[in-house]
């Protein structure tokens, strides 16, 4: 590599589209470029996504149509055409494998790649890093922003911070004077609850995190939470990436329905429906070593008017409590009164668990519902499915 910028131990790239679903919908449409655009976000929709227009109003993906409205009234609002998505989403990936072949996708919009073995072909991981920018503005007329470093966090965290369209690089001689100043929310995997958290322990910035030793902090948070919180406060966090081809899972998704004997309007029961869909779902995802970040309910009337809703989680999951959590509150906003013929719960955006990083939970016990799902599936594995089932369920004559 020519050592000459600087970057040859930044092997470590993280690439994100900006704004990507807004991007790829608004690249035909120069008159909109520069006005709020909202993708989704129709009557009780969830808005996909938004331009930096609208972003400038405080408009974020997964707001409310309602409340998007009400914030930019103004903004212009796009159907989603997933298709589109999709193929741009290909591309990309594969403009990133012609790199190297150590490329981790991470989600539709976003990968790392680890460039060490590139260098002598492409030059250095700043070289790469630009040239990716100039290819994919290039080909897909979308632009990205790069975050360099030598680790996987510490390059997330660099790419958000070069956004729109920029490169970042954190040296590791750096790491700790741009770490330690920061708000403990900038930390991947740190979510919003996990910062109020930190926050009423005291902790603001990851460097009040990186001033505690670790026996304490593992007091303090939890075990598991205690080494990742120390991990990424030092910048020491993991370094070697798992290829993934975004389209490699069997499934991208997987599912389940049942319909009704008769049409019930009975919220108890289903509930109980949901609950018994989310079980055999996520037990599927288990057994193909699969998670997932959107769950869908889709129900039918006894119009056969049929409707589906859905939500993207935090954090990709398997577990039954969580996927029925999110089925059940969104089917209690549909604030039902009519009969229904048909539910059914699909997990979405299914990806390898072994590639997926989760937000931590301070003070979630070392086993939990994972494990508690995991002794199940080995109990139906012995002695017959339904062996075991949720209290809810035992008993109920389903409808």
């Amino acid at each position: 590599m020519n050592p000459q910028d600087g970057s040859e131990e930044c092997h470590i790239l993280h690439v994100d589209m900006d704004a990507f679903y807004a991007s790829v919908m608004l690249r035909d449409r120069p008159d909109l470029h520069h006005v709020p655009v909202l993708i989704g976000g129709g009557h009780r929709g969830v808005v996909l996504a938004a331009n930096y227009p609208a972003r400038d109003f405080g408009v974020r993906s997964g707001m409310s149509g309602r409340e998007a409205q009400r914030l930019c009234p103004q903004a212009v609002r796009l159907s989603p055409e997933f298709s589109e998505f999709e193929a741009v989403s290909r591309s990309v990936m594969e403009t990133f494998r012609q790199v190297t072949p150590q490329v981790e996708a991470y989600s539709l919009d976003e990968a790392f790649l680890d460039v060490s073995g590139a260098g002598r072909r492409m030059g250095t991981p700043l070289q790469i890093a630009e040239r990716l920018r100039a290819t994919i503005y290039d080909e897909q007329r979308i632009t990205c922003s790069v975050g360099l470093a030598g680790t996987v966090s510490v390059a997330k965290l660099a790419s958000r911070r070069a956004k729109p369209d920029g490169v970042l690089m954190v040296p590791p001689d750096r790491v700790i004077e741009y770490l330690h100043p920061l708000d403990v929310g900038e930390l991947f995997g740190v979510g919003p609850k996990t910062r109020a958290k930190l926050h009423k322990l005291g902790l603001l910035t990851v460097g009040d995190i990186a001033a505690i030793e670790l026996p304490t902090l593992k007091l303090m948070v939890g075990k598991a939470s205690g080494v990742h919180l120390h991990e990424l406060a030092w910048g020491t966090d993991r370094s070697t990436l798992t290829p993934r081809r975004s389209d490699d899972d069997p499934e991208r998704s997987m599912g389940a329905e049942e319909t009704f004997s008769r049409d019930t309007a009975d919220p108890d029961a289903i509930n109980a429906e949901l609950l018994r869909l989310a079980t055999k779902v996520t037990s599927r995802m288990r057994r193909a070593d699969l998670v997932g970040r959107t769950v869908a309910i889709r129900v039918r009337y006894s119009d056969f008017e049929t409707i589906t809703r859905s939500r993207t989680l935090p954090d990709p999951t398997d577990v039954t409590a969580e996927v029925y959590a999110a089925a059940a509150a969104l089917f209690a906003a549909l604030r039902n009164q009519r009969g229904i013929r048909l539910v059914g719960v699909r997990v979405e955006g299914l990806r390898a668990r072994s590639s997926a990083d989760r937000q931590m939970t301070l003070g979630e016990r070392e086993r939990g519902w994972s494990e508690a799902d995991r002794a199940v599936d080995r109990a139906g594995q012995r002695f017959g499915s339904g062996t075991i089932r949720p209290a809810t369920l035992l008993g109920r004559r389903r409808p």
